[in-house]
């Protein structure tokens, strides 16, 4: 690639996103409500003044807060951060008009922003009690710098970058490495690829890239480079693309006995390094005293000017105010020179390193190397104005992450995403490369993933953090969730889909919210502390459902996007994926670099919550969820969420799932069940603090829980995306069912309390289909399955005998051979008319002994039921209930007789005490399917409150808006579209009325 070619090229693309970065500002200004402007993250409405200060030598610092008497006191989901430029304006808009002054954010937290303002600004003195908005402002200041570099890069000849130019641009190949004597490391617990980067990194000429993946050492191995650099009598310009990363090299730096300089605004700098900031270095050197005492006679000079009339006074000491500045500037100018010569290292942003600033006052070929960390996050052009100082260049990064933030698609897909440090690699490969393999920061559960989709499989877990889980931490207890590394919570067919805001540019899910609230509550019941846990959701309107859920009871765990947690970390990571519909759309999840950074935040534990139904469209994301599911425990929405509605998918799967689907069984279980049906290998821990997640959701639980899902129906509620092949272990428990069925002395069958939680929900499923009883007794880790036979009542003297039903539709023949040979009752041999008698039969029973058992208490109810009794003797025609009408036929009676029964049943309302005819006037439950009078149909009324709440949830949670009434969306026809109907129904009525005709009267006879 030719210099000339690039630097048109990147000009043309640099116009393009500065043209959509303008169009974009211009929109929100113009055309866009200041509460779309806070949905998108850029603007905050309706803050006050927490408190306000002066500091940052001369500047004004103001925390900005919400209300706390309005709402919950949280700001809304945004994209503020350190650095950026804001402008203040009054509450009523954000229009040049009202604009108050500008600033710098200095720090934002979930409850405040921080704003350094300048003093000098004229007429600006914000107020306590009135309200401001806060709006992010678009700097030309950066597109400025950038094209300057470019075109002095277009001229560049003869200077200290010569050789780097010709490197990089492929004029040349990289020179001979150089020759070193082996290196003193001041680290000395560098494992053995850092210590190979920082050998390499010293020894290239031109170009050495140090590729540091998630948890690798990145900023230790940079640190050791610098430290080694300077120790060689070097002159280091180290640069980043962000104020964030420059100080956090700053603070590691700064420990050591290395002069550093920050260069930059103070208020863009972190309190704990603002003493090395260029301002801070100045007010503390030799020159200060005399330029303060020159700011002093400059003051005294333009007093005296005020006063005096006469005119060659006046002249003599305007001259006099000339002389002072020019001797100001000369001094200062000296003081920064001598203060930037002294420094070993020099840090700054990419753009903070240009020529209009202080390192224009330092020589051309002052700097020997320039170091530029996080240079995968940088476009390629800011990376030149700190190329162009030296002869040699190390970039650090991981080009697996996130790539530079850019508003313009066009101009990305054209190229300006693709940086310096990504083109190099590709051009040069291994040779100019050296990537650091050991990490120290996640669990190697968490960390393989990653390794093998990202990184080649070369990512090996230090033996510190490979096996670190939550449970190891001081004060957390050792329940389920603190001894899983990872966790996959699956929402595929519960129906809670996403939603969208209202310009359509975000997209949530109150259902996941619900679930991530229900595993926070766990992780901090168990002892992990809220600072120590993140939560992240690539939506921001996920972020602000999120926090409403979570931040009032957890001020202090951070939920933000993926691109806030970049270069972050925590010990547990709650990932929220939010996409649920039944296109199968995922949106810029598709993004892979991003899932990588979402992932590779986590430490010891990392919890998914998605539809996989939905997210498995995209083969990246079905990685994920299959190694998840395969390596670690997988749960269902349904374990979360009592209320939430199966709903099955009618999108059409794509052709590659369908093969998988077919070429691999149905039966899908975690293989965190092998381990657990060992109970051998796992120590149960007698005392817990907290009863987990599962312990809690089974205390709500009734404690006999019978399922109505058949045996075929595992797969809807396990992880379809997965397909694990595990059909051994789905076979070994239904042997066990079976054999249960066999054996006729055996009356109950109690399985384990190791048993995983899909183990137990398959034991349900399929002793539901072999018409066994099954209950669940027990919470948390204590909760075991017991299965039973279910007896029928002897009839017509024979003997009593254990009922067994049809088993699953995949071994009816072998159930009616075993059967026959066994003297157990085949499929065949089911009296369907005997099994609904004898449920009625029981039904009533039970209905009698309640009524005596309150009978006998006396009281009204005995009065009552003793009218009922004295009226049913008198032998009126009373009505019967529909359970009473169905209970009165027997098994004697024939087929027609049960026939008209069910009709006559079927005409009563189906309420257990009404006796109302709904034959001619009833109303019918979409729940249970029942027929019900006008006092009875309301589903809260008759018993079906749960299963409409649950319905009304799914549809807010689909929708996204709660409508008043009905529940239904108001669909309000076109005024004008009414009134052409009704001109249409007018016009067609008039023409009916002039063809009707007279009838003809009958003659009288």
């Amino acid at each position: 690639m030719e210099v000339e070619s690039f630097v048109s090229r990147t000009l043309q693309l640099l116009q393009e996103e500065r043209e959509a970065e303008i169009e974009e500002t211009r929109s929100w200004q113009e055309g866009v409500s200041l509460k779309d402007l806070q949905s998108k993250g850029v603007c905050l409405l309706k803050l006050h003044i927490g408190s306000q200060r002066t500091g940052l030598y001369g500047r004004l610092l103001v925390v900005l807060e919400p209300r706390k008497h309005v709402g919950t006191g949280i700001l809304p989901s945004n994209s503020f951060g350190p650095g950026d430029i804001v402008g203040l304006y009054d509450s009523e808009g954000c229009g040049p008009s009202s604009q108050l002054g500008t600033g710098v954010v200095t720090q934002v937290t979930q409850v405040s922003v921080s704003v350094a303002f300048d003093e000098a600004q004229d007429g600006f003195c914000p107020e306590r009690d009135v309200l401001y908005n806060l709006m992010k402002l678009a700097n030309d200041v950066t597109y400025k710098r950038l094209k300057n570099a470019l075109n002095t890069l277009n001229g560049y000849s003869g200077g200290p970058a010569s050789s780097l130019i010709s490197v990089i641009f492929g004029y040349s190949e990289p020179g001979i490495p150089l020759q070193l004597n082996p290196i003193d490391f001041f680290n000395t617990s560098l494992d053995e690829s850092q210590r190979e980067a920082v050998s390499f990194a010293l020894t290239q000429r031109e170009v050495a890239i140090i590729h540091g993946p998630p948890g690798t050492g990145k900023t230790t191995t940079v640190v050791e480079v610098i430290l080694q650099a300077g120790k060689q009598g070097l002159k280091i310009l180290c640069c980043a693309p962000s104020n964030v990363a420059v100080d956090n090299l700053v603070e590691r730096l700064a420990r050591g006995r290395t002069k550093v300089l920050r260069l930059g605004h103070p208020a863009r700098l972190l309190e704990s390094i603002q003493k090395h900031s260029l301002d801070a270095v100045l007010a503390h050197s030799d020159n200060a005293n005399i330029i303060a005492d020159i700011y002093k006679d400059i003051d005294r000079a333009i007093v005296k000017m005020k006063k005096v009339h006469d005119k060659g006074d006046r002249s003599h000491l305007r001259a006099e105010v000339k002389e002072l500045r020019r001797e100001l500037r000369t001094r200062e100018e000296t003081a920064i020179t001598q203060i930037l010569k002294g420094a070993d290292v020099i840090l700054a942003t990419n753009t903070g390193a240009c020529d209009d600033g202080p390192l224009k006052f330092l020589p051309a070929g002052h700097f020997d190397v320039v170091v530029i960390d996080e240079c995968a996050q940088a476009l390629e052009s800011s990376c030149w104005i700190a190329l162009l100082k030296a002869r040699k260049c190390i970039l650090a990064g991981d080009y697996k992450q996130l790539p530079p933030t850019i508003k313009s698609q066009t101009a990305a897909a054209k190229g300006l995403s693709l940086s310096l440090m990504e083109r190099l690699i590709q051009k040069y490969g291994d040779t100019v490369v050296r990537m650091l393999t050991v990490q120290y920061r996640m669990n190697s559960a968490i960390m393989q993933w990653a390794s093998e989709m990202m990184y080649n499989g070369k990512l090996t877990a230090h033996v510190s953090v490979q096996g670190h889980l939550l449970k190891d931490l001081p004060g957390v207890a050792s329940v389920e969730e603190t001894e899983l590394p990872l966790l996959l919570i699956d929402t595929a067919g519960s129906g809670l889909f996403e939603m969208e805001d209202s310009d359509e540019q975000s997209k949530g899910n109150q259902g996941e919210a619900d679930i991530v609230a229900l595993h926070i509550q766990a992780l901090t019941e168990a002892g992990v502390k809220a600072k120590d846990i993140a939560v992240i959701a690539p939506y921001n309107l996920q972020v602000d459902l999120l926090r409403q859920r979570i931040s009032l009871k957890h001020p202090e765990l951070e939920i933000k996007s993926v691109d806030g947690f970049q270069g972050r970390e925590k010990e547990a990571v709650v990932l929220s994926l939010v996409r649920s519909n039944r296109k199968g759309e995922v949106g810029f999840l598709a993004e892979d670099r991003r899932i990588n950074v979402a992932v590779t935040r986590a430490r010891r534990h990392l919890a998914v919550v998605c539809d996989t139904q939905t997210v498995c469209n995209h083969g990246f994301l079905k990685s994920l969820v299959d190694y998840m599911s395969q390596h670690g425990e997988v749960r269902t929405a349904f374990e979360y969420l009592e209320d939430a509605t199966p709903e099955n998918y009618t999108h059409k799967p794509s052709k590659e799932h369908r093969k998988e689907s077919q070429a691999k069984p149905k039966e899908v279980l975690s293989t965190k069940q092998k381990e657990k049906s060992q109970p051998a290998k796992k120590k149960e821990t007698e005392h817990r603090k907290a009863p987990g997640i599962k312990g809690a959701v089974a205390q709500s639980r009734p404690k006999s829980t019978h399922t109505s899902m058949r045996d075929g129906d595992a797969v809807n509620l396990a992880t379809e995306g997965t397909e694990i092949e595990i059909k051994h272990n789905y076979e070994m428990l239904k042997e066990q069912l079976l054999q249960l069925l066999k054996d006729t002395n055996q009356a109950e069958l109690h399985f384990p309390s190791s048993l995983s939680s899909h183990d137990r929900l398959l034991v349900h499923q399929i002793s539901e289909g072999l018409g066994l009883g099954h209950k669940s007794v027990g919470e948390g880790k204590d909760r075991r399955i017991t299965v039973f036979r279910v007896t029928v009542e002897p009839q017509h003297g024979e003997p009593d005998k254990p009922f067994q039903p049809a088993p699953a539709t995949d071994s009816v023949e072998q159930m009616s051979e075993e059967g026959s040979q066994k003297g157990v009752m085949g499929p065949a041999q089911v009296d369907l008319k005997s099994l609904y008698l004898e449920r009625m039969q029981r039904e009533q029973a039970k209905r009698e002994e309640k009524a005596q058992a309150v009978s006998a208490q006396g009281g009204p109810a005995h009065v009552q039921s003793s009218k009922k009794s004295k009226h049913a003797n008198k032998g009126k025609a009373s009505k019967a209930g529909a359970a009473e009408i169905a209970a009165a036929a027997t098994a004697d009676d024939d087929f027609d007789t049960l026939i008209d029964a069910v009709i006559k049943a079927d005409n009563v309302c189906a309420s257990t005490k009404c006796k109302a005819s709904v034959q001619t006037l009833g109303q019918l439950c979409p729940f249970c399917n029942r027929r019900y009078c006008l006092s009875h149909h309301i589903p809260e009324v008759h018993g079906c409150g749960d299963k409409a709440k649950a319905q009304a949830r799914m549809r807010i949670s689909k929708e996204g808006v709660l409508y008043a009434g009905s529940g239904k969306k108001e669909k309000s026809m076109d005024p004008n579209k009414k009134a052409y109907l009704q001109r249409k129904l007018d016009a067609k009525l008039k023409d009916l009325a002039t063809q009707r005709k007279a009838k003809p009267k009958e003659k009288e006879q």
